[in-house]
């Protein structure tokens, strides 16, 4: 055997789960095979570096309880390796009066949750944040920013002084379970374990297909386009600034976050990437638009979300519309502000009958286990799910005391 444990994926997922496999079982040898020369290259190294409090994540959902726990687990994470965490709160903004009333439902969520939210009137927005408009908007002092690809460093320098092994350029490209072991082919290598742990993003489906596991849904490739703000305006606010989420739209919106670096972006809108990963118009890949195309799920979400699609590819084809969004709250802004940033891609799972799946997503053979959909805030979340994926895999490890946290 080449590891007695093997995590495919060198994402902050992938690398909270082989940290904790290595702590949690010191006698096993742990190895994260990761395709490109560094980590934390994808989802990981192109998010916003929020630090989420769990507003939006319905009651009693993997989401509410990995964010709520992952929130605390980061601070304390970052507090331990040095890493920059701020606590700057977020504010989620009503611009018209249409809105007040699921900005309340919002609040209410908040308060069950136990996230103690403050309610501010247009008035006590304007003291909050002078340059920002709106009717109201509830504010959550809990939410912050940080460094995730750095997080994800210092979890593979844990990771490595455990005596685990971590290989960058491996691209896997098959995997087989055979009775007794599990079997990798990765770049020109063949790397045989006795289990393996999929946390591979955009690739999920296709590695849980090959692991003989019924994959009722496809990662649909959704391109997040950001801008930054110039110098000038690294001042601008001083909390996370959200619009009311939309019911009829699948995310949340174009929103102001300031970055750990203490500049600010605007961003991310959601458009259909042509590629998994499609980070520019330009990248076309025809085999992962055929696998799409077959996929009936896929045009039922189109067809769900035709109007918002189309709103969303214009404003990505022409800055005016994207300005409009961002103006809805913060006037001041030109298109002479919005300056190049790097896009990001989100996996997003979707169901046979359209539906986006909201929660994370984890399913397992004999011998493997798959992170089939991890959307955010998983950055937020990767300590705990880390930590669930370990307590999973001990139920089929022959470890004495290990136990299975099951969540049903």
């Amino acid at each position: 055997m080449d590891a007695d444990i093997l995590v495919i994926g060198g994402g902050i997922v992938g690398l909270s789960t082989a940290m904790h496999l290595s702590k949690q079982y010191p006698g096993h040898a742990v190895t994260l095979v990761e395709k490109e020369s560094t980590l934390a290259a994808h989802q990981t190294g192109h998010n916003s570096g929020v630090v989420h409090a769990g507003v939006y994540y319905a009651p009693g959902s993997l989401k509410a309880r990995f964010c709520r726990e992952g929130a605390a687990a980061t601070r304390e994470f970052c507090t331990q390796h040095g890493i920059p965490v701020i606590q700057c709160g977020k504010l989620i903004v009503a611009t018209r009066d249409s809105e007040l009333p699921r900005l309340r439902a919002l609040f209410e969520r908040c308060e069950a949750a136990g996230l103690h939210p403050q309610r501010l009137d247009a008035a006590e927005l304007a003291r909050t944040e002078p340059r920002i408009t709106g009717r109201g908007a509830v504010r959550i002092a809990a939410s912050g920013i940080t460094d995730y690809p750095a997080i994800a460093r210092a979890m593979a320098t844990e990771l490595r002084s455990r005596g685990g092994t971590i290989l960058l350029g491996c691209q896997v490209t098959d995997i087989r379970e055979l009775h007794d072991r599990v079997v990798v082919i990765a770049g020109e290598r063949e790397l045989q374990a006795r289990h393996a742990v999929a946390c591979a993003g955009l690739m999920a489906d296709r590695l849980a297909s090959r692991c003989g596991i019924n994959v009722d849904f496809r990662i649909v490739p959704f391109r997040g386009e950001y801008f930054r703000l110039p110098e000038s305006k690294n001042d601008i606010v001083q909390h996370l600034i959200y619009p009311v989420p939309d019911p009829a739209l699948p995310f949340l919106g174009v929103h102001l976050t300031r970055m750990i670096g203490g500049y600010v972006t605007v961003g991310p809108n959601a458009v259909l990437a042509l590629a998994l990963e499609g980070y520019r118009w330009r990248n076309v890949n025809v085999g992962d638009l055929a696998k799409l195309a077959m996929f009936p799920g896929f045009w039922r979400l189109l067809a769900a979300h035709r109007r918002a699609g189309l709103v969303e590819l214009r404003n990505s084809l022409f800055r005016s519309g994207y300005l409009a969004l961002c103006r809805a709250y913060c006037p001041e802004l030109t298109l002479g502000d919005l300056e190049p940033y790097p896009a990001g891609v989100r996996a997003q799972a979707v169901g046979t009958d359209g539906s986006m799946i909201h929660d994370f997503l984890i399913r397992s053979s004999r011998r493997t286990l798959h992170v089939c959909n991890a959307p955010s805030p998983a950055a937020t979340a990767a300590i705990p799910i880390g930590q669930h994926l370990a307590a999973e895999l001990g139920s089929i490890l022959e470890v004495p005391g290990s136990q299975s946290i099951r969540t049903g």
